[in-house]
């Protein structure tokens, strides 16, 4: 969203899964062009020609960054500490609890019901601005109780987002006797060479996280 942003480029938000994108690919056709998209699981699609997550042209992709790069005396490594330094140190971490059983079911949705109707007040360090509930529709401003609509279909979905820019979403999954948190968390990288400590960092603000939830 980020680069995105610094770009120009149109940036939107989907469920996961690859048919919300195609959905929205189906939309916005002939009105603005399709340019990729991919979700927390490391699926890619480059252009319009197939609309699902395509392995086989986001390796063609890598494949020619890395000869462009290599070519230039450089590398796709080398590329990414780049993108870093211009656009900040993104790290995220899917954490799962298993609840099994019908005592499990209950608690997880006894979990939800607690994130929905009291949310955290800080996650990592940072205040939780922002609760977006999709299965009510809404986004509410923890500060000022302000409430906007949602635009995208219902689903049993928390996201909290905090003052920092750190994401925690929370789900039950629909296939497994599990809750699932996707963490993301950020921060500015001054340098290459501050690379390591800074990834550390984050895996510690990401742990910092998970603790505030208290699961």
């Amino acid at each position: 969203e980020a680069i995105a942003k610094a770009k120009n480029v149109t940036y939107y938000n989907t469920l996961t899964g690859f048919k919300w994108i195609g959905q929205l690919m189906t939309k916005l056709e002939g009105k603005e062009t399709f340019i990729g998209g991919g979700e927390e699981s490391y699926g890619y699609l480059i252009g319009e020609l197939v609309r699902d997550k395509d392995a086989i042209v986001s390796c063609a992709f890598i494949a020619e960054m890395t000869a462009f790069y290599k070519d230039k005396g450089s590398s796709l490594y080398d590329a990414l500490l780049d993108m870093y330094v211009e656009y900040g140190l993104y790290k995220e971490e899917l954490v799962s609890i298993t609840k099994k059983g019908k005592s499990g079911a209950e608690e997880i949705k006894a979990m939800m019901e607690k994130f929905r109707n009291n949310p955290p007040q800080t996650l990592g360090g940072s205040k939780v601005a922002t609760l977006k509930d999709y299965e009510l529709g809404f986004e509410t401003d923890l500060a000022s109780g302000e409430k906007k609509q949602l635009e995208l279909p219902v689903s049993d979905v928390l996201q909290f987002i905090t003052e920092d820019g750190s994401v925690v979403s929370a789900r039950p999954s629909g296939t497994e006797p599990k809750i699932k948190f996707y963490c993301s968390v950020n921060t500015p990288l001054k340098d290459k060479a501050a690379f390591k400590e800074t990834d550390q960092q984050l895996d510690d603000k990401i742990k910092s996280v998970m603790k505030d939830l208290e699961v």
